[in-house]
């Protein structure tokens, strides 16, 4: 299985959240995207451990299991189609998830995530990593 971490993912395998390390242990592979990663340095600029955090993310990201991609016209197609079929539907998500899910379904994985609005999203391949 291909897997794509959201943002809330990321943190709670950093944490040790069981549900979240048993996804990522079964994952053929792991794929991070560079929204997420924009996510996670806001995070940090907003935090007191900034140097900390972006040093674990730079060793996390450097892993040869780990694949960081990129936005690319694809993305906003897909980005766009979801935005625009969440409106229609009156169920429209945080801008950065909707490219998220973008990525997610581009890249063929599964996201990962506690988000439970992802399920508004057609054609997503969701996984809920909220813990028992």
């Amino acid at each position: 299985m291909r897997i794509l971490l959201d943002t809330n993912a990321y943190s709670d395998l950093k944490r040790g959240i069981t549900s979240v390390a048993e996804v990522v242990r079964g994952a053929e592979s792991i794929l991070f995207s560079v929204v997420v990663v924009g996510e996670l340095l806001y995070g940090f600029r907003s935090g007191s451990r900034y140097a900390k955090n972006l040093r674990e993310l730079g060793e996390f990201l450097e892993r040869p299991s780990i694949r960081l991609i990129e936005v690319s016209w694809v993305t906003a197609e897909r980005y766009a189609r979801i935005a625009a079929s969440l409106r229609r539907k009156g169920t429209p998500l945080p801008v950065n998830d909707m490219w998220i899910a973008a990525h997610a379904m581009e890249a063929g994985a599964d996201l990962v995530s506690r988000d439970r609005h992802f399920g508004e999203v057609d054609g997503l391949a969701w996984i809920d990593s909220t813990p028992a």
